[in-house]
């Protein structure tokens, strides 16, 4: 059996873990008797932690919001996640995030027993992040952004796009999506009556009007921005059925490149866009499996265009190959 400081710190461990906790339950959780928990919860109340009771047979107890909280308990796996989150974190598109986590590792590492710093310095010293130059986000635009998809509150804000064009938008928000480079707004436009994507680091000055909108048959934005980041900014849209598993595909073309859509467990769709045909005739060819264009026609005119080089390029290689001595 715990002792009483110990069986306290684990009550308290337990209670945010479910919206409500029987008194038998914590008692065979704790393995004492119902008196030791509700002797427990007196004393946890008696130390300013907001318990709540409600009696009866659908009774039980709460952690209740409060001015006082109470303290971070984490087991060891649940530590090291959050320690490899945090070293994630001072690698995302947010302006100062970087900083802030870094803080908040310090704070971390500096409590963690002598166990757990091993396990974070082994993935610290194993892990390089592939990063590259990329906008970044105000991380108080991106708060007023989410407070208004949270309270479904039109928003307005400065927009400039990516020709650098400004213009003042009013939108209603649905979500914010992040595809680990850039952060970006669901929303429809009210002016356009659609519904648009808007990147996060192009946005100034966020601000609710105070009107509050009932969303219209929003999209899956997941799928709406990996769709308009994949082929929007581009001059040509393809649409190519794979004849392999998609999970094989979308290694090839992760968020941003293309979309991969499962047609059945052999075979799927892959959307993607580019300014010219031939990047895409290349990408398609180096795939390693068959596949079938479904549009633009144009493409399957630069797929011939591209074996016809290719089997040149390979009778003169093969040619050169035999003609060519062999030195000892």
């Amino acid at each position: 059996m715990l002792d009483t400081s110990a069986r306290l710190l684990r009550l308290l461990a337990l209670l945010p873990t479910r919206p409500d906790w029987t008194g038998p339950e914590l008692a065979a959780r704790l393995e004492v008797t119902g008196r030791t928990v509700r002797r427990d919860m007196a004393r946890l109340r008696e130390l300013g932690y907001p318990v709540q009771a409600t009696p009866g047979v659908a009774g039980g107890y709460r952690l209740a919001a409060g001015s006082t909280l109470p303290p971070l308990l984490l087991d060891d796996d649940e530590a090291v996640a959050v320690v490899l989150s945090l070293r994630t974190a001072t690698h995302q598109g947010v302006t100062g995030g970087a900083e802030t986590a870094v803080r908040a590792l310090a704070k971390l590492e500096r409590v963690l027993p002598a166990r757990l710093r091993r396990r974070a310095a082994a993935l610290r010293l194993a892990t390089v992040p592939l990063t590259g130059p990329a906008p970044t986000a105000d991380p108080d635009v991106l708060t007023v952004i989410a407070e208004a998809c949270r309270d479904q509150h039109r928003l307005t804000f400065g927009y400039r796009d990516r020709d650098g064009a400004a213009s003042v938008r009013t939108t209603e928000p649905h979500r914010l999506v992040h595809t680990g480079r850039r952060w970006y707004l669901v929303a429809r436009d009210h002016d356009r009556d659609d519904w648009r994507t808007f990147r996060a680091d192009r946005i100034d000055d966020p601000r609710p009007t105070g009107i509050r909108f009932t969303p219209r048959n929003p999209p899956d934005a997941a799928a709406f921005v990996a769709d308009a980041v994949t082929t929007g900014p581009y001059r040509l849209r393809a649409r190519v059925r794979v004849h392999a598993p998609a999970h094989v595909v979308a290694e090839r073309f992760p968020p941003g490149t293309g979309v991969v859509e499962a047609v059945d467990r052999h075979s799927c769709l892959l959307v993607t866009g580019a300014d010219r045909l031939a990047p895409i005739a290349v990408h398609l060819a180096a795939l390693g499996h068959d596949f079938t264009v479904l549009e633009p026609a144009e493409l399957v005119d630069e797929l011939g265009t591209l074996a016809a080089r290719l089997a040149a390029a390979h009778r003169a290689s093969a040619a050169g190959i035999c003609r060519t001595p062999v030195s000892s």
